[in-house]
């Protein structure tokens, strides 16, 4: 179930409890830049497994040197921590700004490098959904790269980290508003591009709340049963 569709005083009691967790997060992230080895391990563990994903198929093999990267980065920038954000947000912020200079520093004109323009699969040709055992998986993931890369990671974050309205506006240092009216374009462009290659696959329904649903559930690579 989404955290979207919880009764109010469930989401209300979740929400105090990652309050909750968030001051602790902060406090790690202080003593961590202040040479706390262990509190750096408390969150490289928390948050290892979303900075994972979210650079995932997005990289020619470099996925573990783009976490750590991620990780020193965060260190360096730790002043420019606002205490009203997630520790889990500013993580990803960074994250997308470290994915951003990756792929600049490969470009052949970095300047002229729109990410609100330019896809992964404009990007690489080798990386592909090939690896997602899951038929339905490897269909949204070859759709999501033919997006601009801002618009894959986007639904990325709001269909598997299950980021809210406020939350995103963070990552993409954006107004809440704003969010809505790109979410509303790149979910239609990630159902023109399931459509394309064959009208019939994706979710049952064209309905947004349909298409949610569908990819949320693909979150994990599990298997096709046969």
């Amino acid at each position: 179930m989404s955290l979207h569709h919880l009764p109010l005083p469930l989401l209300l009691r979740l929400q105090q409890i990652f309050l909750i967790l968030s001051l602790a997060f902060r406090r790690w992230l202080d003593r961590w830049r202040a040479g706390d080895s262990v509190a750096g391990n408390l969150l490289f563990k928390r948050h290892f497994a979303s900075l994972y994903r979210f650079f995932e198929y997005k990289t020619e093999g470099e996925v573990d040197d783009l976490v750590q990267e991620t990780l020193l980065q965060c260190v360096k920038a730790g002043s420019t921590f606002r205490r009203q954000s997630t520790f889990r947000t500013y993580l990803l912020a960074i994250a997308r700004h470290v994915l951003f200079q990756h792929w600049r520093a490969r470009a052949r004109v970095p300047a002229t490098l729109d990410f609100e323009q330019t896809s992964m699969a404009a990007l690489s040709t080798s990386i592909g959904s090939q690896l997602a055992r899951n038929a339905d998986r490897a269909r949204l993931l070859a759709a999501l790269r033919t997006l601009p890369l801002d618009q894959q990671l986007l639904l990325e974050l709001y269909y598997w980290e299950d980021l809210d309205r406020d939350q995103l506006a963070e990552v993409f240092d954006v107004e809440a508003a704003t969010i809505g009216s790109r979410l509303f374009r790149a979910r239609r462009a990630l159902q023109d591009g399931l459509e394309r290659p064959d009208p019939g696959v994706g979710p049952a329904s064209g309905t947004p709340d349909a298409l949610d649903a569908w990819a949320r559930n693909l979150a994990h690579d599990r298997p096709t049963e046969k």
